[in-house]
């Protein structure tokens, strides 16, 4: 029996593989029931929102060149039918019948593209969507998405987006011409769509190779063509439409699959360190906010790149593993970079994060409850001031978390280890947080004398002055009435 390559034939759009040595294979790594992550470094892939399930399918990691891990490519239209036949061949024979979990591996390992763009600043009428597949696409908006207000500071940058119920990723450069006509700069975007983020970084490099040759060969789309052609949406089982999220009744089957968003970090470093070395101790304020499901919009000027991968780490700060917990509460969806024309969807938003690099946002208070301005924290909510101050339990898991970290460092310096990543260490610091608050909250809520005490917030994690009104909001936000407040929390 002849074993198949995991390499799909090399195709139209793709690039000729440089002929650089290739590092080994790391060992596989399946999805722990703990951590629930694909083969961890710094690109694992997912699927859907952050709070519902959307996590990543076990695949081989390999490394590369920044001692971070990469999934292999993606599978090829062949493998897709063989995959298909396959699933044919057991519903025909009624042998066995495949488990949602495996139905739902399938799927988030096909290729959901549907779009691809590619966007231009015209001199005379601003940005202007050039060119696209499907032509009866609805892409209204988008040109004003791919191409970030401000962008003509920067050279090149990447930005995630939303677009109604798809997520999208563009590939923005800006190239010095000589030509009046221009002034003296092209700017131009390449972007797809598709309904999950976390899928689109297997496409960064594609996208910004096109980007590049749109600069040089303007009108030049036969590359995207067979892109499109390759990668277009493949529908998931149900077969009744795309889908934004898991399925709704995959979540208790799949939970060890769909924890927490995934996302390919291509930041040598990883975005998770950033985000830590950026906020510092703010991290911990942050992660209240996201864990109360507030809305919250980062402001900074271009590049957007980096600032999605804050949006993207904001996400984390809210997972949560214990099943049935937060079923109740609005969806922290990732809107990822947003403009003025985003607006009125904003509007309607109960929780969300979010990016712009327009200031007029700021003046917009009745869209966010908290806004991020470079690493300054701040909120008109008057029953959210006193969150922006960081408690004496909030310092100590700061503490532990940067101590974990230290060691982590000194892992991968003096033992050579690529198996663990910052990524998997502040996503399961948090997890384990989360999970810490909410099954004290059961244990008290199921005990005979269902009262919160100095102990009980202890055993939380938290501080039992410091936290209380942080506290106070969690138990109205997540349901948990019956419970009752010790009047030693009120002595803060």
């Amino acid at each position: 029996m002849v074993e198949r390559s995991d390499r799909a034939p090399l195709l139209d759009w793709e690039e000729v593989p440089s002929a650089a040595p290739v590092a080994a294979p790391s060992k596989d790594r399946l999805a722990s029931p703990s951590s629930s992550r694909a083969p961890s470094g710094c690109s694992p892939p997912g699927l859907g929102w952050s709070s519902g399930p959307g996590g990543p399918t076990p695949s081989r990691s390999v490394s590369n060149a920044d001692g971070c891990s990469s999934t292999p490519p993606a599978t090829s239209s062949k493998d897709e039918a063989l995959l298909s036949d396959n699933e044919d061949h057991l519903s025909d024979s009624g042998s066995r019948e495949v488990s949602l979990e495996d139905r739902m591996v399938k799927w988030e390992e096909k290729d959901q593209i549907v779009s691809v763009f590619v966007v231009t600043f015209n001199t005379r009428s601003g940005n202007m969507l050039e060119w696209c597949l499907p032509k009866d696409m609805d892409l209204e908006g988008v040109e004003f998405k791919a191409i970030a207000s401000g962008s003509h500071r920067v050279t090149t940058d990447f930005i995630y987006f939303r677009k109604g119920c798809y997520f999208g990723l563009a590939c923005f450069a800006n190239m010095a011409v000589e030509s009046t006509v221009e002034r003296g700069a092209r700017m131009k975007s390449v972007g797809i769509l598709s309904p999950s983020y976390t899928l689109l970084y297997r496409y960064m490099s594609f996208l910004e190779h096109q980007v590049r040759l749109q600069l040089q060969s303007p009108g030049h789309y036969s590359p995207l063509e067979a892109f499109y052609e390759d990668k277009r949406a493949l529908l998931p089982p149900s077969g009744d439409g795309v889908v934004t999220a898991c399925p709704a009744n995959a979540w208790g089957a799949a939970i060890n699959h769909c924890m927490h968003p995934e996302m390919k970090i291509t930041h040598p470093a990883g975005c998770m360190s950033q985000f830590i070395r950026f906020f510092g101790e703010q991290i911990m304020v942050l992660w209240k906010l996201a864990l109360l499901r507030r809305r919250i919009l980062i402001f900074s000027p271009p590049p957007v790149g980096v600032v999605c991968y804050r949006v993207y780490c904001c996400c984390c700060l809210a997972n949560i593993s214990i099943p049935g917990i937060g079923a109740a509460v609005p969806e922290f969806r990732p809107f990822f970079y947003v403009n003025v024309a985003d607006i009125s969807a904003l509007e309607n938003e109960l929780s969300y994060v979010a990016c712009t690099t327009e200031k007029i946002f700021e003046e917009k208070k009745d869209l966010y409850d908290v806004y991020v301005d470079n690493q300054n924290v701040k909120t008109c909510r008057e029953g959210l001031k006193p969150l922006l101050r960081l408690s004496t339990a909030d310092r100590e898991k700061y503490r532990k978390l940067t101590e974990q970290r230290q060691m982590l460092l000194y892992s991968q310096e003096e033992n050579g280890d690529c198996v663990s990543s910052e990524e998997d260490l502040f996503i399961l610091f948090f997890l384990e947080q989360n999970n810490r608050i909410f099954q004290t909250l059961g244990e008290v809520a199921g005990s005979p004398d269902p009262t919160l005490t100095q102990e009980s917030v202890r055993a939380m994690g938290l501080d039992p002055h410091g936290d209380r009104l942080f506290l106070l909001h969690l138990l109205e936000i997540y349901g948990y009435d019956t419970l009752l407040v010790s009047e030693q929390l009120c002595c803060s």
